[in-house]
C-alpha cells in the first residue's frame, strides 16, 4: 500500500493579516486529515503583517504546529512571492503536490482532498483548480482558454456577431458543470504536481501580476501536462483584495507588461504586435457601438491610449532572446534534508 500524498500549501500575504489568518485556517482544517504543510509568505508587505501572522500563528490552536511564516524580503510579485515558499516548503521535504491558495480564498469542506484525489487518479493531469464562488454563493469564472490574436479581438471589440465567428477563441469559458479539461486555471485555488515543476521550472518572475498562471500552464500543456477544473473542489472567494482591481480607474502598468510579456515569449514579436492591434480594432469597434448605442463606459480610463503607448515603447527583441525570469526547482537531493 503506498503511502498517502502530501501536499504543500503555499499562502502569499500582502497587506490583508487577517484575511490571510482566515485563509490559513480554513486550509488547516481542510489538511488536517492530510500529510503536509502550510507556508504563509509575507511579500514584504512593510506594515507590520510578518510579525501580526506569525504571532497569531504561534499562539493558535488550529495551527497545529504545521503551519511556517517567513519573509520573502522583497515583492515580486504573485509568481515571485509563490515561488519563494515553494522553494522554501520543497528544500525541507519532498512533498507529492503544492497547493496555491489566494489570501482572499478560504476552502470549503472536501476542496483541497478533492484536488488530491483528482491528481492521484490523474497521473497525466498536472494542475487541479477549484470551483470558486464569492461569499454569497455567485460562481467566478476560473476556468479560461489560452489567449490569442483572435480573442483580444473579440474581448475588447464585445459584439455579438464576433463572439459567434470567433466562439472557440473566448478566453472566458461557460461554466463547467462537472470536472473538465481547460486551458488555463485561475491562481486563486490551484494543486500542482511537484513533478510538474521539476520539468518546466517555477512561475516565471518577470510577471509582477497577472498572465502568471496563464504562462505556467501553456509551459506545462507543451510539455504534455494537462489541466483539470475539478467541480468537487469549492472554495469561497472574496477577490481583489491585495490588489485592489475593484477599484481601479486605470490599468496599471504591470497588466501591460504583463500582457507583452506572455505574447512575446510564448508567441514572438510579430504576434504580440498583432494581439495588440486586434486589440486595439476591437476597442475602436466597441468604441463605435458605444456612440450608437449609448453603452457604458467598461474599461479603465485612458485604457486604449496606454495600450497603444505601451505597444509604441516595446523594446525589440534580439533573435532567440528571451527576458523570462523562470527558477528551477532546486535539485531533489539537494532539496531535501
Amino acid at each position: 500500500m503506498s503511502a498517502p500524498s502530501s501536499v504543500l500549501t503555499v499562502i502569499l500575504n500582502w497587506r490583508t493579516p487577517e484575511m490571510t489568518l482566515k485563509a490559513a485556517q480554513a486550509a488547516a482544517r481542510e489538511m488536517a486529515q492530510l500529510e503536509g504543510q502550510i507556508v504563509i509568505v509575507d511579500n514584504d508587505s512593510g506594515d507590520g503583517s510578518f510579525e501580526q501572522i506569525r504571532d497569531a500563528v504561534a499562539a493558535a490552536d488550529w495551527a497545529q504546529g504545521r503551519i511556517e511564516v517567513v519573509q520573502s524580503g522583497h515583492n515580486g510579485g504573485f509568481g515571485a512571492g509563490n515561488n519563494f515558499g515553494m522553494r522554501h516548503g520543497l528544500a525541507q521535504r519532498r512533498f507529492d503536490y503544492i497547493y496555491i491558495l489566494n489570501s482572499d480564498a478560504f476552502p470549503d469542506a472536501g476542496s483541497i482532498a478533492a484536488l488530491v484525489d483528482h491528481l492521484d487518479q490523474t497521473p497525466e493531469c498536472g494542475f487541479a483548480g477549484s470551483y470558486i464562488h464569492g461569499e454569497d454563493q455567485t460562481p467566478h469564472i476560473t476556468a479560461f482558454r489560452f489567449p490569442s490574436v483572435w480573442s483580444e479581438l473579440e474581448g475588447a471589440a464585445r459584439i455579438g456577431l464576433i463572439t459567434r465567428l470567433f466562439a472557440r477563441h473566448v478566453v472566458p469559458l461557460p461554466m463547467p458543470s462537472a470536472t473538465t479539461r481547460v486551458d488555463w486555471l485561475a491562481g486563486a485555488s490551484m494543486m500542482i504536481r511537484r513533478q510538474v515543476l521539476e520539468d518546466i521550472g517555477l512561475f516565471d518572475e518577470t510577471f509582477f501580476l497577472y498572465f502568471e498562471e496563464t504562462d505556467l500552464c501553456l509551459r506545462a500543456r507543451r510539455a504534455g501536462w494537462h489541466v483539470d477544473y475539478v467541480r468537487a473542489s469549492e472554495v469561497t472567494h472574496i477577490g481583489s483584495v491585495s490588489t485592489g482591481m475593484k477599484n481601479w480607474q486605470r490599468m496599471p502598468q504591470y497588466w501591460f507588461d504583463s500582457r507583452q510579456h506572455y505574447f512575446r515569449k510564448n508567441h514572438g514579436t510579430p504576434y504580440a504586435v498583432a494581439a495588440t492591434v486586434a486589440h486595439v480594432l476591437g476597442s475602436l469597434l466597441w468604441k463605435l457601438r458605444r456612440a450608437v448605442g449609448r453603452k457604458p463606459r467598461r474599461d479603465p480610463e485612458y485604457f486604449l491610449r496606454d495600450l497603444i503607448a505601451h505597444a509604441i515603447r516595446m523594446r525589440p527583441s534580439a533573435p532567440g532572446a528571451s527576458d523570462a525570469k523562470t527558477p528551477a526547482l532546486p535539485p531533489i537531493e539537494e532539496a531535501v534534508k
